[in-house]
């Protein structure tokens, strides 16, 4: 889908799409909890500017891609104004630069995939996970 295609969509077919099933990131301990998840389930991270105009519009293109199954992937969504200790932590732990808006995919205790800003893509997603 192009970016003018995505911009000027009407909001009938946006309420199409059905909604994602995020869990809010809010917490150093759900880090552990991720980890742990991520041995029998894929787990990814949104890291999000609500102050950040390309951020929003990445996650709402990111919104109308998603299409894969709850069973396959949890999903994490970190406000990083409210929560930048963590997204501190996030780069820490999983030895990679912080950005936002960034997406991280942790698989069997790993980053499997992870890009920022208009790079992140839900097909590369799928290739990652071998979907």
């Amino acid at each position: 889908m192009g970016l003018f295609s995505s911009m000027f969509k009407s909001n009938e077919v946006e309420n199409e799409k059905p909604n994602i099933n995020w869990v809010a990131l809010n917490e150093m301990s759900q880090l552990d909890e991720i980890i742990s998840l991520s041995n029998t389930k894929a787990v990814l991270i949104f890291k999000h500017s609500t102050r950040c105009g390309i951020s929003s519009m990445v996650l709402k293109n990111f919104k109308n891609e998603y299409n894969l199954p709850d069973s396959e992937i949890e999903l994490y969504f970190l406000d990083l104004i409210k929560n930048r200790d963590l997204s501190n932590e996030i780069a820490i732990k999983f030895n990679v630069i912080h950005q936002s808006p960034q997406v991280l995919v942790i698989y069997k205790e790993q980053v499997i995939y992870h890009d920022s800003h208009n790079q992140i893509s839900v097909e590369a997603i799928k290739n990652a996970l071998n979907f």
